[in-house]
């Protein structure tokens, strides 16, 4: 092969790849773009008063993901009709969740060189009553069944559950005092009987059972545990090993979460399981594929969790006694509260 013909082919190649990078540059730019359109067979959205007062008539509140100017803002439906029309708020969150009239909303605040984050407790009437620094990227997010607790979770590193390499910080709010307990690690662990000291602790998705009982994961030695936390104790103990991000029936008795399951792959490590508070017995849910959230009842015996859809996260519900099959609620959503 000459000198020439190699730089002939040194310059086609240059030539290619640059033709590859600007239409990649292009194409995400114009894929970018679209985020602000509505989509022709995404769902209506419309804006309207949104509340957070208890009704007659049930509601499920998300995070709204459907392309067009109101992604990101917290939208309600009819909880009978999850893919009717949207009625947005103007309100933008990254996780939510309500209670009893009151919002807790993780928000990205947009800086010229890097974001900030901060929690905002909401009235109902989505009006903020008071906000919190967020030490780290929003990850979850709980208010307790009468609206005076309200918690969240943020990752200080790392942006994934899945591997050994990240640091969470989870805080409860009480909202009569504002009194904040800005990191649940700084709780006595009672491990075992025992109280249990380690510098690896991480502590994440707080769910309440009352305005002193709540459940939580705690991370240690490689393991995680579903414990039992007190606000009053300051107290945390384990009680069921292999449990992330719990969430509590309404009627008080099990515990949704995700569970890691032996010969998964550890990029897509778990699967939703139940388990028995009584009994410790643990359920096998119908849904098969990988669950990286944390899971919502929407009554006694269903549950709801966000998968990856086309525009972000879709819904998808199952029911909790092992039954049946899973089947998608609601399009580009994600971080469901029910309220009424």
């Amino acid at each position: 092969m000459t000198r020439t013909t190699r730089l002939v082919i040194l310059l086609a190649a240059v030539l290619l790849l640059g033709s590859v990078g600007t239409g990649a540059v292009l194409y995400a730019a114009h894929r970018s773009g679209m985020r602000d359109q509505q989509q022709a067979n995404g769902p209506t959205v419309r804006t309207g008063t949104v509340s957070l007062r208890p009704t007659a008539d049930r509601r499920l509140l998300v995070r709204n993901l459907a392309w067009g100017p109101h992604r990101d803002e917290i939208a309600t439906v009819p909880a009978d009709d999850p893919q009717g029309p949207r009625t947005a708020s103007g309100v933008k969150c990254l996780r939510f969740h309500a209670a009893a009239g009151t919002g807790i909303c993780l928000q990205a605040v947009h800086g010229t060189l890097r974001d900030t984050y901060r929690a905002v407790v909401l009235d109902s009437h989505l009006h903020e009553l008071h906000h919190f620094p967020a030490a780290g990227i929003p990850t979850r997010a709980r208010v307790s069944p009468s609206g005076h607790l309200v918690a969240w979770t943020v990752f200080v590193s790392g942006d994934s559950y899945a591997g050994t390499n990240f640091s969470t910080r989870t805080a409860i709010v009480d909202t009569r005092t504002w009194k904040i307990d800005d990191n649940l690690e700084t709780f006595r662990v009672i491990k075992d009987g025992r109280t249990y000291h380690a510098a690896d602790t991480n502590i994440w998705g707080v769910t309440f059972a009352d305005d002193t009982r709540f459940y939580a994961t705690l991370a240690t030695g490689g393991q995680t545990y579903l414990v039992r936390g007190d606000v009053t104790t300051r107290t945390l103990t384990t009680l069921h090993r292999n449990v992330e991000c719990p969430s509590l029936s309404p009627d008080g008795t099990r515990i949704a979460y995700k569970k890691r399951v032996k010969g998964a792959s550890p990029d897509a490590p778990w699967r939703l399981y139940v388990l028995n508070l009584r009994t410790m017995k643990e359920t096998a849910t119908a849904e098969q594929r990988n669950i990286d959230d944390q899971a919502l009842w929407s009554d006694d015996s269903t549950l709801v969790y966000a998968l990856p859809g086309d525009y972000g996260s879709d819904l998808w519900t199952v029911p909790a006694d092992g039954t049946g099959t899973a089947r998608r609620l609601m399009a580009s959503a994600v971080a469901p509260a029910y309220l009424g």
